[in-house]
């Protein structure tokens, strides 16, 4: 699986927004379903959105629906995680990943495993 590099972290104050970026080193991200994740202080790595290979469907974790958004631009090579209201539970180590068999769905996302992660990316919104 390529090396993902996440990027656009920061330290924000309540209802602040961020966006997070995600390239492939190396590699094109181009026909590969994609995901965000988040790892909080403490606690296991959770999903939180993730974008079908052509960008036509996504899928988001309850608690971050209606606030943030994952895009993609296939000609940058790059994943977009738009991220707006930001509230002290956002505060984690961010990451993007995705299945390496192409064409997948927003789903597949959830579903596979991943051998490597990238660096992330810290978000901190202070309580």
């Amino acid at each position: 699986q390529a090396q993902m590099a996440e990027s656009g972290g920061g330290l924000v104050q309540t209802g602040s927004s961020l966006r997070l970026s995600c390239t492939g080193s190396g590699r094109t991200l181009n026909w590969r379903a994609m995901g965000w994740f988040r790892q909080a202080p403490g606690k296991e790595r959770k999903f939180v959105a993730s974008i079908n290979w052509n960008g036509g469907t996504t899928f988001y974790a309850e608690d971050v629906e209606g606030r943030f958004r994952i895009s993609r631009d296939d000609a940058q090579n790059t994943v977009y995680l738009q991220m707006n209201s930001l509230k002290s539970e956002d505060t984690a180590v961010y990451y993007c990943n995705g299945p390496s068999t192409p064409y997948g769905s927003a789903l597949d996302v959830l579903s596979a495993t991943y051998d490597s992660w990238g660096p992330g990316t810290q978000v901190i919104v202070p309580s």
